[in-house]
């Protein structure tokens, strides 16, 4: 019995710590540093679960450096300007550099960018976003206000998407967003990795519209810089 008790943790704790398995990795968000907002203008919401477990803005830091934003989490966090808005057909594009890559955590977390954003700040706020990870992943979700998913549980890989060479090494996604028409695209590094039809994401429990407050979002324990965010009618 006791060789059957010590397997079995055993397995429970690779499937815990494990970034390669196929179960989901639960690491916890960890506090930064001297967190909070001070870009002029800006503010954000946590997750709703780094919420119930009691953390805040303040854990995570979004600063202005030079031309970029910086952002360091801690929680996941959307970020925004209130005056960012986009509405009818348009792109919004933003670089985002991981200086070292997974360098707050031991497995690749995503950041990317927000449309569609309603009732922002709210337990009711809804908004879609397209995020790269370092190792060639990408996701397309959103909150409507409950999470929902365009392309997956874990997302998917694509060839378009950069890889870092390793740990600690740096990476840089171009990541856009677009309404064109009946469609929602997203573009990562100049090539479209996800296209949808825009009935099937301005739907009950996603999207209220793809007008709305564009922004940027990131996951937790990662370490970031943003810059040219800027939206472009098309």
């Amino acid at each position: 019995m006791r060789l059957v008790h010590s397997s079995a943790l055993a397995v429970a704790t690779v499937l815990l710590v494990s970034p390669f398995l196929g179960a989901q990795v639960q690491d916890t968000a960890r506090a930064v540093t001297g967190g909070g907002i001070s870009v002029p203008g800006w503010t954000g919401k946590v997750d709703p679960k780094e919420e119930s477990a009691g953390q805040t803005l303040k854990d995570a830091k979004l600063a202005q450096e030079g031309g970029a934003l910086h952002v360091t989490t801690g929680p996941a966090v959307t970020y925004w300007n209130p005056a960012n808005k986009a509405a009818g057909n348009y792109t919004v594009t933003a670089t985002f550099k991981e200086a070292k890559y997974m360098s707050l955590n031991d497995h690749p977390h995503p950041y990317g960018i927000v449309i569609g954003g309603n009732d922002m700040g709210t337990a009711q706020q809804s908004y879609l976003y397209c995020a790269a990870y370092g190792n060639g992943n990408f996701i397309v979700r959103g909150f409507g206000p409950e999470p929902f998913q365009m392309n997956g549980r874990r997302g998917e890989a694509n060839a378009a998407v950069s890889k870092a060479v390793g740990p600690g090494e740096p990476v840089t996604q171009e990541i856009a967003v677009s309404v064109k028409g009946d469609k929602v695209e997203c573009a990562i590094n100049g090539t479209v990795v996800g296209s949808y039809d825009k009935a099937a994401v301005v739907t009950a429990g996603k999207l209220k519209s793809t007008d709305g407050i564009y922004g940027i979002r990131f996951a937790h324990n990662t370490d970031a810089t943003v810059t040219g965010l800027t939206v472009t009618k098309n």
